[in-house]
């Protein structure tokens, strides 16, 4: 019953009438949620927030990855506009501004976890896959050393 049920709610999120009325390839909640952050360096810059602590454009240029400078200031626009992150001025210096996650990009720190669990198992990496797994062990940990990083970045001096 349950998949017959689905079915019928994927028949509907694709239909031309729905994506009319929303403006979106479809209602299903993946494909919206792909819309927001399936792309290749969004959920890189919510990982550098959330897990390496970085909160300014120049420390996200800094990543490993590499990412180009107008694609980063693209997906930064893009992320604050769905409220995923929120740019503040930094007290530390005013001409700097920092990014950190709202309720809505906290929330994806099980899509995170998630991606780094599935990644450890099924995806070569020269970081051990111990320290991965210890990192991600306790959400609560993790999140409140998030929130200790973006308290003393927003500290004024």
């Amino acid at each position: 019953m349950q998949v017959l049920i689905y079915e019928q709610y994927l028949q509907y999120a694709s239909s031309r009438e729905s994506m009319k009325k929303t403006g979106k390839r479809s209602d299903c909640p993946i494909s919206s949620a792909l819309e927001l952050i399936g792309d290749k360096w969004s959920l890189l810059i919510i990982r550098d927030i959330m897990i390496k602590g970085k909160f300014s454009y120049l420390e996200f240029l800094e990543s490993r990855e590499h990412i180009a400078t107008n694609i980063l200031a693209d997906r930064l626009n893009k992320l604050e506009s769905a409220g995923i992150l929120v740019k503040r001025v930094s007290p530390k210096n005013k001409s700097k501004f920092v990014y950190s996650l709202t309720k809505k990009g906290a929330d994806l720190f099980p899509v995170l976890k998630a991606m780094v669990q599935w990644g450890v198992a099924h995806c070569s990496s020269s970081i051990p896959k111990e320290a991965m797994n210890a990192l991600l062990r306790d959400e609560k940990i993790l999140m409140a050393k998030y929130r200790g990083s973006l308290s003393r970045e927003l500290e004024s001096e």
